[in-house]
């Protein structure tokens, strides 16, 4: 073998040599982005999960969706007076003139506008929603209504974005097991709450079949209980009057220093 030949054979075998070497290093970069790839998917995933929970951790109770704006006509439906009965349960929590009260989840202010008649020009309502079109619809119901005594509040997911301390009363009504984030909103809750202010939830009853709700969008008293109960507040009286829902009403838990007589 000449020495030609000999430098060939030596070239060809150098560049095959580089030639796998660039192929290991470039298989070594794909993977490399694979990797990160991957670890920024399961990063987003643990962010989702956080920001929506697929049950609460206490019940095993399945959150459910939340309505959007197209179930406006939904909350309007001329037979929801006779389905749930709204003025009895708002006779039956005793929303009184001068009152500061607010609705959580408040849609297109069905109950809002009534308990703005209820508590009059001395009083006033807090009409919360995490949908801006949903207080736009609440807007131009209130002004129809010339109620000038309801604000509207665009809340968050774990914020209601309430004035601190400043509640007579929350409801929320068919609102709460659609919550994603329930502790946080809890805590909100409790903390726009005056010491001595009420927590209502109208929820449908879970105990019931017969009861023309898909299951996740039923509470029953005792997931209710075990849910908010973890988050400061004692369950008071649960009022069984209306035709298909629990009247939940809560207070807030006196802390184990002042139940003892201590600060």
């Amino acid at each position: 073998m000449d020495n030609a030949t000999r430098n060939n054979k030596s070239s060809g075998t150098g560049f095959m040599l580089i030639h796998q070497f660039y192929e290991i290093s470039r298989g070594r970069q794909i993977q490399r982005l694979w990797f990160s790839l991957v670890l920024v998917l399961l990063l987003l995933a643990a962010a989702s999960v956080q920001a929506f929970q697929a049950v609460h951790p206490l019940t095993g109770r399945r959150i459910a969706s939340v309505m959007g704006p197209g179930g406006a006509d939904w909350l309007n439906r001329p037979e929801r007076e006779a389905e749930e009965n709204v003025e009895g349960a708002l006779n039956a929590i005793n929303i009184r003139p001068g009152m500061t009260v607010a609705e959580v989840g408040a849609g297109t202010g069905y109950v809002a506008l009534r308990m703005a008649k209820r508590v009059g020009p001395g009083g006033k309502v807090y009409a919360n929603d995490l949908q801006p079109e949903m207080l736009d619809k609440l807007r131009q119901n209130a002004a129809k209504a010339g109620l000038t005594n309801v604000q509207t509040v665009l809340g968050g997911e774990t914020d209601p974005k309430l004035p601190a301390g400043a509640m007579d009363l929350i409801i929320l009504v068919d609102v709460y097991h659609e919550f994603s984030q329930p502790q946080k909103m809890l805590q909100g809750i409790r903390a726009a709450l005056k010491p001595d202010g009420r927590l209502v939830l109208l929820e449908y009853r879970k105990e019931d079949p017969n009861i023309p709700i898909r299951p996740d969008h039923k509470m029953s008293v005792a997931d209710a209980k075990t849910e908010v109960e973890a988050e400061g507040f004692h369950l008071g009286p649960v009022i069984e009057t209306l035709p298909r829902q629990h009247i939940l009403v809560f207070s807030k838990a006196m802390a184990a220093g002042a139940a003892a007589g201590r600060p």
